[in-house]
């Protein structure tokens, strides 16, 4: 499963896949995909690596699980295909970025123009059974995930961690706030952000600008 791996992250991850969680990980991922439908597609479950190197990596976003509907997932925390409908997190997410930073609303729900910039867009768990929310979850893949955000941690500096809702929040620990930062709101999801939790945060001119202090390139969030 590891081959379509990026060089980077699997040189810095190479002792995490010689142990049996993710041995056992890996059987249960291939027997899901042969099985069942899963997303996203078996050649995405990396992109969030393959499209942005450790060695790029400016900024992290933590989601939880991918999108489990139909053509939606691509590997990337938040994001979905050229020309699927926005889930109502993203819209979220848009809008926020529309009134942060003065700009119009993105056509595209497709971030691997963040990606390729330094975003890191990390779901906890990278595969999902179809409709059927969470059903990869503790099978390793958090345990995989947190071992690549305490790389980061130490293996970096000057990262700046978006931390949304209190899933992500709880990531927190495994970051040390003496080399990064770490932004943290509520949840983009509805539930959150119409209880205003989420509207507001200005975490993306926020990045920007602490990214630009440390004299690196701000992300295009637009």
């Amino acid at each position: 499963m590891i081959n379509s791996l990026e060089n980077s992250w699997k040189q810095v991850l190479s002792h995490e896949f010689n142990k049996k969680y993710f041995k056992e990980l890996e059987s249960f991922v291939v027997s899901e995909y042969a099985d069942n439908t899963c997303y996203p597609e078996m050649q995405n479950i990396w992109s969030a690596f393959n499209y942005c190197s450790i060695e790029n990596v400016k900024v992290v976003i933590i989601g939880q699980d991918p999108y489990h509907g139909e053509g939606q997932a691509n590997g990337l925390c938040f994001s979905v295909k050229d020309g699927i409908r926005h889930p109502p997190s993203l819209i979220n997410i848009f809008k926020e970025i529309t009134t942060d930073l003065n700009c119009t609303y993105p056509a595209s729900g497709n971030l691997e123009r963040w990606a390729k910039q330094g975003v890191l867009l990390l779901n906890a768990t990278l595969t999902v059974r179809e409709a059927q929310p969470g059903s990869h979850q503790k099978k390793g893949w958090e345990t995989f995930t947190d071992a690549v955000i305490r790389i980061i941690s130490e293996s970096k500096k000057d990262v700046v961690f978006l931390l949304w809702g209190g899933y992500a929040k709880k990531k927190a620990k495994l970051v040390d706030i003496k080399k990064h930062v770490i932004l943290e709101s509520g949840h983009p999801s509805p539930l959150s952000a119409n209880r205003g939790y989420w509207f507001g945060n200005r975490h993306f001119s926020i990045c920007n600008r602490m990214l630009h202090n440390k004299n690196e390139k701000k992300i295009d969030w637009k």
